[in-house]
């Protein structure tokens, strides 16, 4: 009775540990199974897509100063790289010649009005004597004839005199548009010519200036592709522009135009866009970077880049986690990256738990335990 007692103790002892350490292995892989992990919920929103292209700043206006007549400059009447308004004298030519000119027009046509005067009263006079045959008709028509030769004279001295007054305008060279001034190509002395090439200086307007941006021709080509998908509409026109010190430039400009053929030498195509610069800032040929919204998706994703991994062949995929704690990966389409953050065109549905931390704690037979992290997340953005 008492081998019995002990070996009935023995048996309850082992079935005691044993009951034990399946307890402890059962929690223990609950606990392996149960793992805790960040995820984020997204929405869908209107994402706009952007291109960045580089280009360089021209003057809205510019004017290459020449002279219109020959002469020697006298004065330089402005200060270089200053701003100068539209009709100020900029340079003096030695005025005297075209002076004397100026006059002797002007006597021409007194000249030529005095003649006039006299011809015309000797025409009438010869109308009346006609009238009582006190002269003969061909003589009469000699006189009118005289008088419109008289006449015709009196508009070609006209015409002469306001020639010589142009030219003696002329010795004043006058800014023909606003703007900042550039270094002058001649100085006091100088002999200039109405047929030279070379400018005296230039003046350029740059209260408002163009920006010309390349976009290449593959850009073009996948913007209009784009274009053609369901969700995406055509973007705005506001263009924001990077200062080649990486600042951002604190006025938006406007796109005003595309080129309508391709450059045969770059393969890209030329935008214009157009900037308010009262503070002159943005000076005629600096290089810069702009941003266009060429295209918006109105139905996309935004999706912080550290939520999205690879698989074997290198495609994107996000890890969810399923309503019973499961996880599932699901491939993606990214359209580009915006920041820290992929634009996601498809593989994403509203209220998706999407894991974003503990991403290497977890493999695909792993239960977890999802903490929402989205506000996290998005006070990052």
């Amino acid at each position: 009775m008492i081998k019995i007692s002990k070996l009935s103790f023995f048996i309850l002892t082992i079935l005691f540990i044993l009951s034990g350490c399946e307890e402890k292995n059962s929690q223990s892989a609950q606990t392996k199974q149960s793992i805790e992990v960040g995820t984020i919920t997204i929405k869908e929103q209107p994402i706009a897509l952007q291109q960045e292209l580089s280009g360089r700043v021209k003057a809205k206006l510019v004017s290459e100063v020449r002279p219109q007549i020959n002469g020697i400059i006298e004065k330089q009447l402005f200060i270089e790289g200053s701003k100068v308004t539209q009709g100020d004298i900029l340079y003096q030519i030695d005025s005297s010649s075209y002076e004397a000119i100026y006059n002797q027009e002007k006597a021409a046509l007194q000249s030529a009005k005095a003649t006039l005067q006299s011809a015309k009263l000797k025409s009438q006079r010869y109308d009346e004597l006609l009238k009582v045959d006190g002269i003969s008709k061909q003589e009469t028509d000699d006189a009118k004839a005289s008088y419109l030769e008289a006449l015709a004279l009196v508009e070609e001295k006209k015409a002469a005199l306001e020639s010589a007054k142009i030219n003696l305008e002329r010795t004043k060279i006058k800014a023909p548009i606003s703007g900042y001034i550039g270094i002058s190509t001649i100085t006091q002395g100088a002999l200039v010519s109405a047929n030279q090439t070379t400018a005296l200086t230039t003046i350029r307007d740059t209260n408002t200036v163009y920006v010309d941006l390349n976009q290449s021709q593959t850009q073009l080509l996948a913007l209009k592709k784009l274009l053609t998908k369901k969700n995406i509409k055509e973007g705005n026109t506001n263009v924001s522009l990077i200062l080649s010190d990486e600042t951002l430039y604190s006025h938006k400009g406007t796109l005003q135009l595309q080129e309508v053929s391709v450059d045969e030498n770059t393969g890209s195509v030329t935008l214009r866009a157009i900037f308010p610069n009262d503070e002159n800032i943005l000076l005629p040929g600096m290089f810069v970077k702009a941003t266009i919204e060429g295209a918006i998706d109105t139905k996309a994703f935004l999706l912080p880049q550290q939520a999205v991994s690879r698989d074997e062949k290198a495609n994107p995929i996000i890890t969810v986690v399923q309503d019973d704690n499961s996880i599932k990966r699901r491939q993606i389409t990214i359209e580009r990256a915006i920041g820290n953050k992929w634009v996601v065109t498809s593989g994403i549905n509203n209220n998706d738990k999407i894991i974003i931390e503990g991403l290497n704690k977890i493999n695909m037979k792993s239960k977890v335990n999802p903490i929402d992290v989205t506000n996290k997340y998005i006070q990052e953005d």
